[in-house]
């Protein structure tokens, strides 16, 4: 395979990392500011809350539902071809986003950048792995770890600013140039890799199709149902998502090479730490979806305050998420798998003090920080706990499902939590409203942090799954900013097996 041998302190090796860490970057930033830009778009918009919770979902709908796709077409015609392929599609996309007229535009090219994100997310870490020589590799994912995470800290500051000033449609805009650069160096720069053996796997088209329609049809009928929507449309999108969802299940189970094996789910440990993913994620989604506007419309403070505000839990998963890696590894998963999410439900809770009127320093200071010590706690053990359920040679394959997985909750979560909490219509504009929405979904964020700590306890054995932590992949603080908050990505290696 061309490239295998490219040294990162050659001069060849620093062009790869800065192209894989500017195009992870890329996709990142606009995870971490979309949700504070969300205020300032409905104003300017004229929109409702459903049409935000589109400009969030359409994203991630496509997102969801091609990224293990996107892994196996790296695979198959190069890694490098797909990023480039990507990193154009999302620049595109993404200038799109920046010029759109109307809401239904700017909806329509934000699922249109979610297709650039599936095939360049999973290609920047593949491509590390893959051209690097082995005793590099270690310390190339490290780095690229370390400074995309640097590209999320730096994220609430760079779109909270041009938020205030030149405007919301520069967190697209800004894309463009960026892409330009992205790919002046992976054209100059970057080997080209693939796995041979991936020519005689069949793609999945089908099963791509049904799980996209599964979650289109689920998100518009939990959308739909807090208004604007008549019930007739919504019951039918219902009605299709759920078929759609059967389908998909019966064609996998069916298929020779299935987007999603079903084999997979015969480990009930990977079945237990998917489960968990989506209480997680679903929790970090939820409170982390609502929290700017509460920030923005309740308490009065700008969008780069905002952004800022949420700063210290990108920084403690920065400084923290290895070492509870390490500590995962000496005492097996079990303790910070419980331990962490009741923190993080512990950090939610004290958002209840958080009401117009509150001091950053007094109430949402020691929210988001206990939030981030529980996140800190648990992302890093999760993924290595994941990858240890499976045989080593699945290991890329169950990293793109667990993936998949944290975004699908995500997707959800920013669908139903409205509907859940009575935050509809023009509602999110009025501080009263906001302020009561935004306590009620603090408990359930809570809830789902406390049931993904009971299967842990009830599922997560040291002894089944400490040996086998020693020879999974070192887990890397990565923040990802998605649609709501720092958290370590649960593999972007999203490949087909």
């Amino acid at each position: 395979m061309a490239g295998m041998d490219v040294r990162l302190s050659s001069a060849r090796g620093r062009w790869i990392l800065a192209c894989v860490v500017l195009a992870s970057g890329m996709a990142m930033l606009d995870g971490t500011v979309v949700n504070v830009a969300l205020p300032k778009m409905g104003r300017d918009l004229d929109a409702s809350l459903s049409t935000l919770q589109w400009v969030v979902n359409a994203y991630m709908l496509t997102l969801s539902a091609l990224l293990l796709w996107g892994g196996a077409l790296g695979d198959r015609i190069g890694r490098r071809r797909t990023l480039v392929l990507g990193v154009a599609w999302f620049a595109v996309a993404s200038a799109l986003c920046g010029l759109a007229p109307d809401e239904g535009t700017l909806i329509a090219a934000r699922a249109l950048q979610g297709v650039g994100g599936a095939l360049l997310t999973p290609g920047s870490l593949a491509l590390v792995r893959a051209v690097y020589h082995p005793d590099d590799q270690a310390r190339a994912v490290g780095a690229w770890s370390g400074l995309t995470g640097v590209a999320g800290a730096l994220g609430p500051f760079l779109g909270g600013w041009l938020i205030d000033g030149p405007g919301w449609r520069w967190i697209f805009l800004i894309n463009v140039p960026l892409a330009a650069v992205v790919l002046a160096i992976a054209l100059r720069h970057v080997p080209e890799s693939r796995d041979p053996a991936a020519a005689d796997t069949p793609f999945d088209q089908l099963g791509a199709a049904l799980a996209a329609l599964c979650l289109a049809g689920v998100s518009y009928a939990l959308i739909g149902a807090s208004g604007g929507v008549p019930a007739g449309g919504t019951a039918l999108a219902a009605v299709l998502g759920v078929a759609a969802g059967v389908a998909f299940v019966l064609v996998e189970r069916r298929r020779a090479a299935p987007m999603l094996p079903p084999s997979l789910f015969r480990s009930r440990l990977f079945s237990a730490t998917n489960g968990m993913t989506l209480c997680l994620y679903a929790g970090i989604g939820g409170i982390l979806f609502l929290l700017p506007v509460q920030l923005q419309v309740a308490l009065g403070y700008d969008a780069l305050e905002a952004g800022v505000a949420t700063l210290p839990i990108t920084v403690l998963m920065l400084l923290l998420s290895a070492r509870s890696g390490d500590l995962a590894r000496r005492v097996g998963p079990t303790v910070p798998l419980v331990t962490g999410p009741l923190v993080a439900a512990v950090g939610v809770l004290l958002m209840l003090r958080i009401h117009p009127g509150s001091s950053y320093a007094a109430d949402v200071l020691p929210a988001v920080g206990v939030l981030g010590l529980g996140m800190a706690t648990f992302v890093a053990p999760l993924t290595a706990t994941v990858l240890a359920s499976v045989e080593p040679e699945r290991a890329g394959l169950a990293s793109g499902v667990n993936n998949t997985a944290a975004r699908v909750a995500q997707l959800l979560v920013v669908a139903a939590l409205p509907l859940a909490v009575g935050l509809s219509g023009e509602a999110y504009t009025r501080p009263d409203a906001v302020n009561t929405s935004f306590h009620r979904a603090a408990y359930g964020c809570a809830g789902l942090f406390v049931l993904s700590a009971v299967l842990a306890a009830v599922f997560v054995r040291p002894r089944t799954v400490r040996p086998r932590l020693a020879e999974a992949p070192r887990p890397q603080c990565r923040a990802h900013l998605g649609v709501t908050a720092p958290a370590l990505e649960p593999g972007e290696d999203a490949r087909r097996h």
